[in-house]
């Protein structure tokens, strides 16, 4: 069960978008749009597909998956260049970067340059190298971000249980992850805590992997960690399974920084999918029908987020709410 905080920021979200008028159509056919998602189809999907649909803006959406590896989108880009989609979209950091390159690349033969395009579900557009400013991408692209700042994250879990030891597991490989971590560094001192850092160990290939994983975890809460930060990185939101049990045995609740881990932690302060996918799409269409040219559209999250309470797992750890969270957060009952 959830509270209505959410579905009132979906409805206020969804009536703002509604309310901007359409002022173009595409001309004898619908708009082709090429999606390259990380793991398949998301929430985030399913929104922005029903934001054409509700404004009766007729799509073609040809999609497909990196299968969760991102140096398979290059065989993907071959596909979309035989296409000639009207827009590109892409989920995540590795397919967005592996898609479009990062700022200041302008390879046309290895990156999609002369197609627009919208990325979304990218954590840290700046800090990973995607755009220089949210103001502008200051080339043919422009999206949407996920993710929290980490200081209202950092406030969330301190205002549920007081910390001083932050441990924090991630992909080394993951540009995304090392973006959040630097910042997560600079609020040791102002917020006053220790953050302990552990890496998913890397293959011969120089690929992640999940060997060692729950090793990883347990040196974390003997040194002390009283909380394990979730945060969003590709590799441990596809591998949650191998860590999210290993803590909670150890006593150690999770804090989750996306949508897709809140079952796994005890408590998360999220942009909904959903709704995420709206807003890009509502991106998508300033391009397509109105001709903005994407440099000229802000990068940008949500307004307002969700702070999500998985009351089963407060149960297991024995670590309930302060009574007054309840009084806005959304509640997990089972």
């Amino acid at each position: 069960m959830t509270s209505t905080f959410t579905r009132r920021a979906t409805l206020k979200l969804a009536a703002g978008l509604a309310a901007v008028p359409v002022v173009g159509r595409a001309q004898g056919r619908p708009f082709k749009i090429f999606q390259i998602t990380y793991r398949g189809d998301t929430d985030v999907e399913r929104g922005f597909r029903d934001y054409f649909d509700q404004r009766g803006i007729p799509v073609e959406i040809i999609s497909r998956s990196a299968e969760l590896d991102p140096s398979r989108v290059p065989e993907i880009l071959k596909e979309v260049r035989a296409e000639k989609p009207d827009l590109v979209y892409t989920w995540g950091t590795p397919v967005t970067i592996a898609t479009f390159g990062k700022a200041g690349e302008t390879d046309s033969e290895r990156y999609i340059t002369d197609i627009p395009g919208v990325f979304t579900m990218v954590s840290a557009p700046e800090s990973s190298g995607v755009v220089p400013s949210r103001a502008s991408s200051g080339r043919n692209i422009t999206g949407t971000s996920h993710v929290v700042p980490p200081e209202p994250q950092l406030r969330a879990m301190e205002a549920y249980l007081p910390f001083t030891k932050l441990g924090v597991l991630y992909t080394p490989t993951e540009q995304n992850s090392i973006a959040i971590l630097a910042a997560l560094r600079e609020l040791t001192k102002p917020m006053g805590f220790t953050l302990l850092e552990r890496t998913f160990h890397l293959d011969e290939a120089g690929k992640p992997t999940t060997e060692g994983a729950a090793d990883l975890v347990a040196e974390l809460a003997e040194e002390g960690a009283q909380w394990l930060y979730y945060l969003p990185d590709t590799f441990l939101s596809t591998n949650i399974d191998k860590v999210a049990p290993v803590a909670t045995s150890l006593d150690l609740p999770g804090f989750s920084a996306t949508e897709l881990l809140h079952r796994d932690a005890l408590i998360s302060l999220i942009s909904r999918y959903y709704s995420l996918g709206q807003l890009t799409a509502y991106k998508a269409e300033q391009i397509l029908l109105r001709g903005v040219d994407p440099a000229d559209i802000p990068i940008e999250t949500l307004k307002r987020f969700a702070l999500i309470i998985n009351m089963p797992l407060a149960r297991e750890l024995q670590l309930y709410p302060p009574l007054g969270m309840l009084n806005y957060a959304n509640i997990i009952t089972d």
